[in-house]
């Protein structure tokens, strides 16, 4: 059973920086404030204004465990929405684990994982949704993540999930309305407006589904996979992208056995690329072994580039690319010269010897990429997808139900299953279950 009964305290900072900070929380925050910290004027923190800062010194069983800085939230003005008390100490593993010994021992409880996030999601200070963009926020490592995430936190996600929840809302009053009437065979709405705004809601679930594999691949980082036949340049190719010596470049066939994965942010766009074995045939056990390592490496990825000497572009016929994104990469222009092509798709002409073309590569690979800041519903929970992908299958049920002309508590019934689920991802209806899993993926302290 959740409770906020107790008063939690955790450190919310990590080790090894010059400055500590100790998260208390709950009702008897600031008496147990009072007992562990000191004031130079030997006032009182229980009697202290919300958002304001106090020097002091932490006392554990009569010793001074260090001078620190207390700040203090009066509810419902703080991050859980409770009383709440911040330590700033001095950035020592001993000082925080003594600090956070004083507080347990003066009555405070241990925070679980998330436990200060849930309790502002409790409290009403963050949504379900807004709650989940939290940690997202704190594992954000390129500008596309942290600004979906920072979008999600600041409720405009929430705000479109809600303006779907709402029009189906409405939806639903009219049809109930017919059915108090159904005996006097009223229709209070028009079935071909009902017909067109449940098609106009099954394409905005259908639009925010499709955006889950970019969001999430953005979240993650797009699996890219360097291939193509041996010496043609995918190392080197790896190496201009990453700009260090991460792969072994020879003019030897086959010096690649394995595949090398590193990550690069490119335009704020966080990509991981894959250099491969080349492909080929060959009765070299190991080297056999890192050409299948190299076809996992191309079901896996979202983009392939696929890597050329000159405009030799024999490699697509080897290559099983269906639904992938494919860059044809032409390399070693300082050989071969800047010569037109007649392909098609994407491409680019350069040389990874001499970093020639890589910018322009590095823009191609990305421009599809950058997040719009204006658009608000961007999918990168994999609950969230699975609640929408529910949603959208009962939303066709509803459709057809409509189209078909069965009785309004049938479609009913359906587009309630749809409200009860889109409630889901905003906590508008859940249960300790999904809020102990969602949680536990979060710090100690936050």
């Amino acid at each position: 059973m959740i409770t906020t009964e107790q008063t939690i305290a955790a450190v919310a900072t990590a080790t090894g920086g010059a400055i500590c900070v100790i998260r208390l929380s709950g009702p008897e925050a600031l008496e147990i404030a009072d007992r562990v910290f000191v004031k130079k004027n030997n006032s009182k923190l229980s009697e202290a204004e919300g958002y304001s800062v106090h020097f002091g010194e932490i006392i554990l069983n009569g010793e001074v465990i260090d001078t620190a800085l207390a700040t203090v939230f009066r509810t419902p003005h703080s991050y859980t929405g409770e009383d709440s008390v911040e330590f700033s100490c001095h950035g020592s593993q001993y000082i925080a684990d003594k600090t956070l010994e004083a507080l347990i021992t003066n009555g405070a409880t241990a925070a679980a994982k998330g436990e200060f996030t849930m309790r502002a999601f409790l409290n009403g200070k963050l949504d379900l949704s807004q709650a989940e963009a939290v940690a997202d926020l704190i594992a954000s490592d390129s500008k596309a993540y942290h600004r979906i995430a920072l979008n999600q936190m600041k409720g405009n996600y929430s705000s479109g999930i809600n303006d779907l929840r709402e029009q189906l809302v409405e939806l639903t009053t009219l049809l109930e309305l017919e059915l108090d009437f159904s005996e006097e065979d009223v229709e209070f709405a028009d079935r071909s407006r009902l017909f067109n705004i449940i098609q106009r809601l099954e394409k905005e679930i259908q639009s925010m589904c499709q955006s889950f594999k970019t969001g999430n691949a953005i979240k993650d980082g797009i699996p890219v996979a360097i291939v193509g036949k041996p010496n043609v340049g995918k190392s080197t190719l790896l190496n201009a992208l990453v700009e260090e010596q991460r792969a072994i470049v020879s003019d030897i066939a086959g010096t690649t056995r394995d595949t090398i994965e590193e990550i690069v942010v490119i335009n704020g766009v966080k990509f991981r690329f894959i250099d491969t074995a080349g492909i080929r045939n060959s009765n070299d056990q190991i080297e056999s072994l890192g050409i299948e390592r190299s076809k996992k490496a191309i079901e896996r990825a979202e983009i392939i580039l696929a890597v050329c000497e000159g405009y030799d572009s024999d490699i697509l016929k080897d290559l099983d690319i269906n639904d992938k994104r494919l860059i044809l990469i032409f390399n070693k222009q300082d050989i071969y010269g800047n010569q037109n092509t007649d392909y098609q798709g994407e491409y680019a002409v350069i040389s990874a010897k001499d970093n020639f073309g890589i910018a322009e590569l590095k823009s191609i690979i990305s421009s599809p990429y950058q997040i719009d800041s204006s658009s608000n519903l961007t999918v990168t929970n994999a609950r969230h997808y699975e609640v929408l992908q529910h949603s959208g299958a009962e939303l066709i049920i509803a459709r057809d139900a409509l189209n078909n002309g069965l009785s309004a508590d049938l479609v009913v019934e359906h587009i309630r299953v749809i409200i009860n689920y889109l409630g889901e991802i905003t906590g508008q209806i859940t249960s300790d279950e999904i809020l102990a899993s969602i949680f536990a993926n979060f710090c100690i302290g936050k």
